[in-house]
């Protein structure tokens, strides 16, 4: 595809497009540098700094700012994504006024792994869930966010943004520390890129939520947590 699903150009295109135009730019500064380049620094430049130097300055000015303009196009360009925060992710749905937070999954993608999971709990907010925050890091036993739904129920989020699908040991390691550590009324493993066929098997039986690729793209466009999962709510 040429346009990711934010309408971004593909970034394998983005990738080969900016290869290009530093292979023709690079050729033409080498060309330049082993032709004339020299004896333009060393004479012709010096000559004219010296004898216009208010001229000489305005030129350096303009050209810091032909540079500055063109950063900044390399940089969308490049389409480099970091998740800030809510309020600067936030779209409107639907043309009504009212805004709700949303990514896209390559957004989801190429944030760090905190950012993942932050993100997580900022969706968990916009979706009415109270006292949502992130607690992930070292000896978090299996937990990365957590937060209670209008029913006081308490969720306990597990968030991998593997490249791999998520394995059934990672799972197992979830179902041990879910509900009898944390006391879980509501345990869910979320995943980048979805788990592997045993993990799914494991979760049936030992009552887990997985959410996988395609949950995770449908709760990050809009839909409620308990819309996509099918749990029933009096709230939030």
């Amino acid at each position: 595809m040429v346009f990711d699903e934010d309408g971004s150009l593909d970034p394998l295109l983005k990738f080969v497009l900016v290869a290009v135009f530093a292979f023709v730019l690079g050729k033409m500064l080498w060309t330049w540098l082993t032709g004339t380049a020299t004896r333009w620094i060393t004479v012709d430049l010096w000559d004219l700094i010296a004898g216009h130097p208010w001229w000489t300055g305005l030129s350096v000015v303009g050209a810091l700012l032909v540079f500055s303009v063109v950063g900044r196009l390399v940089s969308l360009v490049l389409g480099a994504c970091a998740y800030v925060g809510p309020q600067d992710l936030s779209a409107s749905v639907g043309g009504a006024s009212t805004e709700v937070l949303t990514f896209t999954m390559r957004q989801l993608s190429s944030v760090s792994a905190v950012g993942f999971e932050q993100a997580c709990a900022d969706l968990l907010a916009r979706d009415g869930f109270g006292s949502s925050r992130r607690v992930g890091g070292a000896g978090d036993l299996g937990v990365d966010v957590t937060a209670r739904d209008g029913e006081g129920r308490l969720l306990i989020v597990q968030c991998k943004q593997y490249r791999n699908p998520v394995g059934s040991g990672h799972v197992q390691q979830f179902n041990g520390t879910a509900r009898p550590h944390h006391g879980a009324d509501i345990p869910i493993m979320v995943a980048l890129n979805g788990f592997t066929q045993p993990a799914v098997a494991f979760a049936q039986r030992h009552q887990l939520i997985l959410m996988g690729g395609t949950e995770l793209r449908q709760w990050a466009h809009g839909q409620h947590l308990y819309d996509v999962l099918g749990i029933a709510s009096t709230g939030p």
